[in-house]
Formats: C-alpha cells, sequence, structure tokens
C-alpha cells in the first residue's frame, strides 16, 4: 500500500447501533444535559409509525417537546426557520433527527439557528463559519444510504432564489448516531435499493477517489462487504432484522469514509442530475457508478480490482484472473443492478432513459444531457476524480448511461474521448 504523505480522519459521533438501539437515547441525552429533545421529522417516516417507535423508545424517561413532521423532499430555509421558532417556543434543549438526508440536513440548519441564536441561517453557508458547539443532535436514519448521520454537511434550498446552499463543519456532526434495525424494516425494496447503491457508491467513490486514506480505505471496505452481502437478501426478506442492521452500519461506515476522503465523478454528475431533472440521488448513483469505474479505469483500475473481493466474496475473487477483476467489479455492479431491477418489478432503474414520470414522458430528456455536463463542471466534487474532467467527458459518459450502452475501454482516454 503507498501511504499519502499527509492525511486527516475525524469521526467523533457516537454509533449506537443494535435491535432495541433507540432505547439508549434516553441515557445518552442525559449525558448531553438534555431532556426535553424536539423531532424533527417527515410525514412518509410519520405515517410508516416510526415516529412513535422513537418517542415509545425514549418516554417516559424524556419529556418530547415538539414533534414536527413538516419536512419536504428538499432541505428548505423556510422550514429551517419555521422549526427554529417552535424549538424556542417550546423550551426545546436538543433535536432529534428521525428521517433520510433531507431531514437530517433539515435539522442540522435548525440547530445552527437555534445554537447560534439567529434568524438568517445564510449568514452561516459555507465552511469556517461556526466557531462553536451547537446543541445535542440525535440522528436516527430511517434509510440505508446517505450517511448523513456521520457527515458534517447540510445543503440547504432556498427555493425563493432557486438556490442550494451549502453549510460544512466539524460542528454540525451530530452528537449519537443511533442505528436500529426497526427504523428500516419498512422501507420499500425499491427505496431500499436506491439508498443502498448510494451508500455503496460512498464507499467506491471513497476508495478510489485522490483523497483516499488507509483509515477511510478500512471504513469504505467493510462497507462494500456489508452492502454486497446483505442487499439482495433484504431485497427478498424485508423482515431480516439483522440484515437490516448490516445495511444500516454499511452505510454509516461508507459515511464515515467519504466525509474523510470525498468522492469523484459519480456525485459531480449525479448532483448535476438531480439539480437539473429532479431524480432522485441514488437512483443516479446506482447507474452512473459502473460508468464512473469505467471513465477512471486507466487511472484507478488496480483500486477497482481490490474491490471485487468485499463486494462479491472470495470465490469469485479467486476464479478471476488478476487483469480481470477491475473489469469484473463493473460487471458485478452491473449485475446487481439488473438483480434490483428485477426483484422490485422494474423501479431500479438501469439507465436513465427508462425513468419516466407519472405521466410516461421522460425524467431526463437527452436534451437535457448538455445542461447536466455544463452544471456538473461546477460541482466540487469534481477536483477529487482520478481521471481530470471537462464537459465532453461528462457529455459522453452521460450519453452512455442514458442508453446503457458500456464505455469502450480502448476510447477513454484523455484527449481520445467520443460518444460510440
Amino acid at each position: 500500500m503507498n501511504f499519502p504523505g499527509y492525511y486527516e480522519f475525524f469521526c467523533p459521533v457516537k454509533i449506537v447501533a443494535g435491535h432495541q438501539a433507540l432505547e439508549k437515547i434516553p441515557h445518552l441525552l442525559n449525558r448531553l444535559g438534555a431532556q426535553h429533545p424536539m423531532i424533527v421529522t417527515d410525514k412518509g417516516v410519520a405515517a410508516a409509525g416510526l415516529v412513535d417507535i422513537v418517542t415509545n423508545a425514549v418516554t417516559p424517561k424524556v419529556r418530547i417537546g415538539a414533534v414536527e413532521d413538516d419536512v419536504p423532499p428538499d432541505s428548505d430555509l423556510k422550514v429551517v426557520r419555521r422549526l427554529a421558532a417552535v424549538y424556542r417556543a417550546s423550551g426545546c434543549d436538543a433535536i432529534i433527527a428521525v428521517g433520510g438526508g433531507s431531514v437530517m440536513d433539515t435539522a442540522k440548519g435548525v440547530n445552527i439557528v437555534v445554537s447560534e441564536n439567529a434568524d438568517d441561517l445564510m449568514q452561516f453557508s459555507g465552511a469556517g463559519t461556526l466557531t462553536r458547539r451547537l446543541k445535542p443532535l440525535v440522528a436516527i436514519p430511517t434509510t440505508a444510504g446517505t450517511g448523513s448521520e456521520v457527515t458534517l454537511v447540510a445543503v440547504i434550498a432556498d427555493h425563493d432564489r432557486n438556490l442550494k446552499m451549502l453549510f460544512t463543519s466539524y460542528f454540525l456532526l451530530p452528537d449519537m448516531a443511533v442505528l436500529d434495525s426497526r427504523m428500516t424494516l419498512t422501507l420499500p425494496p425499491a427505496i431500499t435499493a436506491g439508498t443502498a447503491m448510494d451508500a455503496l457508491t460512498h464507499a467506491v467513490e471513497a476508495y478510489t477517489c485522490l483523497a483516499k486514506n488507509p483509515l477511510s480505505d478500512a471504513h469504505a471496505l467493510l462497507a462494500i462487504e456489508l452492502i454486497g452481502q446483505n442487499l439482495l437478501n433484504v431485497i427478498n426478506e424485508p423482515d431480516n432484522a439483522d440484515g437490516r442492521l448490516a445495511l444500516a452500519v454499511g452505510a454509516t461506515l461508507a459515511g464515515v469514509a467519504f466525509s474523510n476522503a470525498m468522492v469523484g465523478m459519480v456525485h459531480t454528475l449525479g448532483h448535476s442530475v438531480g439539480a437539473v431533472c429532479g431524480v432522485p440521488h441514488g437512483t443516479c448513483m446506482a447507474i452512473l457508478l459502473p460508468y464512473g469505474l469505467e471513465y477512471n479505469m486507466h487511472k484507478s483500475g488496480h483500486l477497482t480490482a481490490q474491490l471485487l473481493l468485499p463486494l462479491a466474496g472470495p470465490r469469485v475473487y479467486a476464479q478471476t484472473p488478476a487483469h480481470l477483476r477491475a473489469l469484473q467489479t463493473v460487471t458485478v455492479i452491473r449485475q446487481l443492478n439488473q438483480r434490483l431491477h428485477q426483484e422490485t418489478g422494474g423501479r431500479h432503474a438501469r439507465f436513465f432513459k427508462e425513468i419516466t414520470g407519472p405521466d410516461g414522458s421522460a425524467r431526463v430528456p437527452v436534451e437535457k444531457l448538455e445542461a447536466i455536463a455544463e452544471k456538473a463542471m461546477g460541482d466540487g466534487s469534481i477536483f477529487y476524480n482520478p481521471e481530470e474532467l471537462d464537459h465532453d467527458d461528462l457529455l459522453m459518459v452521460m450519453s452512455h448511461a442514458w442508453a446503457g450502452t458500456p464505455l469502450d475501454r480502448n476510447l477513454v482516454k484523455k484527449g481520445n474521448l467520443q460518444i460510440r
């Protein structure tokens, strides 16, 4: 292994995992000097009965100050302001976030406002603007995908100005992440698939990007193994509590990995497809992951080859000649997407042209590919990709991912890129 000359690794989040992990929250809050939390969630999580599971687990030892379930799919500046007002009016002293990435981001935004006794969240956007510890924040993920429970980032939308603002600080890290199998047992198969592929992409890109380091590598490899071993089993056995917990732990490990190593072109393009066409992030990750590995093959193929062992297991790894292991890793990911497509009745997309809206229209029209490539050029993750990227490169990759055709690895070399 070639060790980098310098790297940093930081994850101060206390992680509590188990089939009855929620019951530990009162004790953990007490150690933080908090006993009157506000629960932040969304209507889907509340309707699934997951908030009731949380409240039943933490009361009567903890008095819930408020339960707010009006978080939209995209974290919203106005919602942050409203929830901060509820927090103050209810005399709360901590936040429990129950949900996926949007809920986590919203809770982080609320925590900034109430901790800084501020009215304008936007004055804290960017990096380095927070200088002190915030109120206690407990993160309870209800999907095994985003890793937001261990990340130092929040993305909050200002819909009036059509902007998404980035907030980055070590102080945004939750005080604790609670991984409980009960929180994902009701997750539908297609969402289970998409969120798990999001987590898999976090781990794969963390292991292959330019800012990788030995500690992030260890987290990424175990995340890939847990997801590879358990995803299809959970799709076929939704009530498999051990499998659900394994996926949740894998997603958290992947979150720790990419928080300390960053990601690459799969996220570069995925962020842009989401912004331009509104496609769910996990769907974008699933489709784009094999293309990112193919594009970077000549720079990071030796790393991609190493991923075959945790992803497919020792038998496949041993039976695959060393010089073919990188290509086999890509093949295994495509096969996984195909299996997920079949097991979810076609709801898990394999390429962009098969994603349609309620009216049957294309969610990613081919005429939007140019705008996606253009927007991707401004994404910060582009700097951590093993190979340089320009507009034509991104458009080429998107064109193949749209049609579902593999890249020709003989053409994927800088200065010799073309669409076939």
